[in-house]
């Protein structure tokens, strides 16, 4: 059980550091995060962009003068040159600088030097919430938009295998709905019951799973008692498996907004875990999700 980021930032440094390959690097924010990280000794850098902008913030922020910097100021050209870093080798994740999403993830994505890998991309947050005794996990407010039965399926593999590599075995997943009754008529009560039963299958090992399940039930022990709802896993969910993008995205800004709560996000699914970070994200944030891709990073 991982408590705080503060774990996962001492987890991620006794795994030794990496590098990360930065696409358009001329982002102060960014920089500022990778800072962190390389004070934090997680991580070494490889900043792609333009060169004449990049070099003013590097000093700006006082990352190390070794610091290697490719010079391509045309954004598609560099994100491409960022990803053929990770692809070969030379880095180990691939991070968004200032350029939009969609350029971003066509790199990630390119046929020959991309980083695909047969399963299908998803998003991954973890969230240290006040009040909580440990960190959760949200998968995937920022991706799919309103993922089929098969593609969760693939989303709840993607993080399975990422809380595996952070040492987390056997986690409890609860496949959120509006309520516990399967209604033909709600989708995402139909879907929680399709993934229980593959899990009961076999084909969702290495994980609890509970669907269709209410919010109030999987955050409390207390609720579920309340309500007449037998759980395993009710007060003490690592996993919220999260029906559509728009509720995702909700429960995510509501966490971070209103209740404080700490939070970082990755994009798995690739060969190599993604930090593509939001511009509204603070540098905390940032480097948080610098440090959730090293320990999510498959050694």
């Amino acid at each position: 059980m991982l408590q705080s980021f503060n774990e996962i930032v001492s987890k991620a440094k006794s795994l030794g550091k990496i590098t990360i390959s930065v696409a358009v690097a001329q982002d102060l924010e960014v920089l500022e995060a990778l800072k962190a990280a390389e004070d934090a000794g997680l991580a070494k850098c490889i900043l792609v962009g333009d060169a004449e902008q990049i070099k003013p913030l590097v000093a700006k922020v006082g990352l190390s003068a070794d610091t290697k910097i490719i010079h391509e100021p045309d954004i598609d050209k560099a994100a491409l040159e960022a990803v053929k870093k990770v692809s070969s080798g030379e880095a180990q994740i691939y991070m968004k600088g200032l350029l939009n999403s969609s350029n971003f993830l066509r790199a990630a994505l390119n046929a020959e030097f991309g980083l695909r890998s047969g399963r299908i991309l998803s998003h991954f947050v973890a969230l240290q919430i006040p009040g909580v005794d440990k960190l959760v996990f949200k998968t995937d407010g920022g991706m799919n938009i309103a993922p089929n039965l098969q593609e969760k399926k693939g989303i709840l593999l993607n993080a399975i295998e990422a809380l595996k590599n952070m040492g987390i075995e056997n986690p409890n997943i609860a496949a959120l709905a509006a309520n516990e009754q399967v209604n033909p008529k709600m989708q995402a009560t139909v879907d929680a019951k399709g993934l229980v039963d593959m899990a009961a299958a076999g084909e969702l090992p290495g994980c609890v799973i509970e669907g269709p399940i209410a919010m109030d039930v999987a955050a409390s022990a207390e609720a579920a008692k309340h309500k007449g709802i037998p759980s395993k896993i009710a007060g003490n969910v690592d996993i919220y498996l999260v029906p559509t993008i728009e509720a995702g995205n909700i429960f995510g800004k509501i966490m971070v907004h209103f209740v404080k709560a700490k939070n970082a996000g990755i994009i798995l699914g690739a060969t190599n875990p993604i930090v593509m970070v939001s511009r509204s994200d603070t540098p905390e944030a940032k480097f948080n999700s610098i440090a959730l891709a090293c320990i999510a990073l498959k050694r």
